[in-house]
């Protein structure tokens, strides 16, 4: 089994159940060892997303806001969107792995332990959508993950974009959704959607963990400060910084953040 060959057939697989069960094959191989690195294969860069063809896409401001989450239809918004950005996690953690060819061993063991919780994460929020009679593909999406990963050529931007600024907001946006969906009447499926986001912010500080540990890779093998990041997110996000809500500084730190990093993105003493 070719390790690339098959991360290329996964990645364009166009339907969440095959691919899951694709990758759930893959990744068993992979923990037995059964698997070889052609390290001379040469990544393909992607046209579109593998959603495309069951998921409407339109522009990131005219997908439907989250609104009356007491509702069924906010609710289902509110589902959908996170459900999006999940199942884009598990297309990214894979071409993390399928886009750099020469790296430790490590580093593929992470980004396909990440690519499998983004799956059960995926699969909890999938299930909470079916409770409500919809689906994934029912809600328009945007495409801004995937255009992330595609514009990030290199291990360096590709780390300082996607997990440690995309990836890393996620751990700032999470805790207010949290804290609107306490101030709501309590509801049993209030609760479970609390419960599920709970778990995903939990397990998101360590992805992102996992991105700050290979962006400190990236600086060190091209021979520069990781300071760097900053250049790198005002190259693609220009004015991101300071940033106009309040960071999670407990959840950044613990991902890897240093304080003079949260002070710079804060534009204020945080920690």
């Amino acid at each position: 089994m070719d390790f690339f060959r098959i991360l290329h057939d996964i990645l364009i697989t166009d339907t969440p159940s095959d691919k899951i069960a694709r990758f759930k094959a893959f990744y068993d191989a992979y923990l037995l060892d059964d698997v070889i690195f052609e390290n001379e294969y040469e990544p393909i860069y992607f046209d579109s997303p593998s959603y495309a063809g069951f998921c409407q896409i339109v522009e990131p401001l005219a997908v439907p806001k989250r609104r009356n989450m007491a509702q069924r239809k906010g609710q289902i918004i509110l589902l959908h969107a996170i459900t999006h950005i999940e199942y884009s996690a598990i297309d990214l953690a894979l071409d993390h792995a399928y886009r750099f060819t020469d790296m430790p061993r490590d580093y593929y063991d992470d980004w396909l332990k990440v690519a499998d919780d983004e799956i059960r994460h995926f699969l909890m929020l999938e299930g909470l959508l079916n409770e409500l009679d919809s689906s994934y593909g029912e809600v328009e999406v945007h495409d801004s993950l995937f255009e992330a990963s595609q514009r990030t050529q290199s291990l360096l931007e590709r780390m300082a974009v996607v997990p440690r600024f995309l990836e890393a907001s996620g751990l700032d946006a999470t805790p207010e959704i949290l804290l609107k969906l306490e101030r709501m009447p309590k509801t049993p499926f209030i609760e479970k959607i609390k419960a599920a986001l709970e778990v995903i912010v939990d397990e998101e500080v360590d992805h992102v963990l996992k991105g700050d540990r290979w962006f400190s890779y990236a600086c060190e093998q091209e021979g520069v400060e990781t300071s760097v990041y900053f250049e790198i997110i005002e190259k693609y996000y220009p004015r991101s910084f300071p940033r106009k809500k309040m960071i999670n500084v407990k959840a950044r730190q613990e991902a890897g953040f240093s304080c003079d990093e949260l002070n710079i993105i804060a534009s204020a003493k945080v920690c």
